[in-house]
């Protein structure tokens, strides 16, 4: 579904990311992980056209999406939970939601897919007309998953869904992807928490200085000698 070949960004003279290839099949959830600074954020950022490759190709249903704007990316059926959530802090629940939908023609299908996030998060239909900058951290993951969504993506882009969440917010967010994986979305999802996203993943990439160091399927990167001592714990 998503294939990238040979991508790479800069930063000035500095190479945040550095020829990375990677591919997703329709129906995996993928991981990306590393330490911060690894590439990753910069890496879902590519795909999303919010940052300009210096080299490589990026396609999508074997379309090229190298040079497209977001727009057209989102129009695909790529959708961006960036990290550090990235709510509209003024507008409601409800305006956030619109918002995830504002390239969607189908009116009536968005009021539909909106009961079904209320549905699906109902702590945010408690909170309908709440400004979402006065959620709390984990109802603000829950904000921004529900909105991604309202974009009817086929693939989802998640970065650091767990980051700055209490630990009983994590396990429900993490329960959420995986929930949204098993409705048929694909997911491509960055973690710095690598045992929890080796445990949901089918397969993952690990990233170095901006470069693919290791990949493979869950078992195979948890059984790794090098990924177990560096980020496993041992």
């Amino acid at each position: 579904m998503l294939k990238l070949e040979n991508i790479s960004v800069h930063y000035g003279a500095s190479a945040a990311v550095d020829q990375v290839s990677l591919e997703v099949n329709e129906g995996e959830l993928v991981t990306l992980i590393g330490t911060n600074g690894a590439g990753k954020t910069t890496t879902l950022r590519a795909i999303s056209g919010l940052v300009p490759l210096t080299g490589g190709h990026i396609s999508f249903d074997g379309h090229a999406i190298t040079r497209a704007k977001p727009s057209e990316i989102i129009d695909r059926g790529i959708a961006h939970c960036p990290e550090g959530r990235r709510v509209f802090p003024q507008l409601s629940v409800k305006e956030n939601l619109a918002m995830g939908a504002y390239r969607r023609l189908d009116r009536k299908r968005v009021g539909d897919d909106m009961e079904r996030m209320f549905v699906k998060f109902p702590r945010l239909k408690e909170r309908i007309g709440q400004a979402a900058g006065t959620l709390s951290g984990g109802e603000q993951q829950m904000l921004a998953i529900a909105r991604a969504l309202m974009s009817r993506p086929r693939l989802v882009m998640f970065d650091e869904p767990s980051l700055g969440l209490a630990p009983n917010f994590v396990e429900n967010i993490f329960e959420l992807i995986l929930e949204i994986r098993r409705e048929g979305t694909t997911v491509l999802m960055v973690e710095q928490n690598a045992y929890a996203a080796l445990d949901m993943c089918d397969r993952s990439y690990l990233l170095e200085t901006g470069r693919v160091v290791h990949q493979g399927s869950a078992e195979e990167m948890i059984a790794n000698p090098d990924i177990r001592r560096a980020y496993l714990g041992g």
